[in-house]
């Protein structure tokens, strides 16, 4: 779901808040408040962001470190930033 499209919904919803009941308005809610924590200065257009959430959500990190991870290894293999090295443990 798009900002654009939440946007919708809760003016939607302020303009018939007597009308909606009490449980969709806290989904709305919540969907919004969640959409605002994973919000960044980064807009992404539909493909793209589709597949930063879905790689997201597979490995269990947030949008924005999922970002910063993808532009931080494309830099390293086109070696714009060197190669982190590997420590004996396998952290980095």
């Amino acid at each position: 779901m798009t900002t654009r499209n939440q946007a919708a919904i809760l003016e939607d919803a302020a303009n018939r808040i007597g009308d909606i009941s009490r449980a969709d308005l806290q989904i709305i809610l919540r969907r919004t408040a969640l959409m605002l924590r994973n919000s960044a200065s980064v807009t992404l257009d539909g493909d793209a962001e589709d597949a930063v959430a879905s790689i997201s959500d597979e490995l269990g990190r947030t949008r924005n470190d999922m970002i910063r991870y993808i532009i931080q290894e494309w830099l390293e293999m086109n070696a714009y930033l060197p190669v982190r090295l590997l420590e004996e443990d396998g952290t980095v």
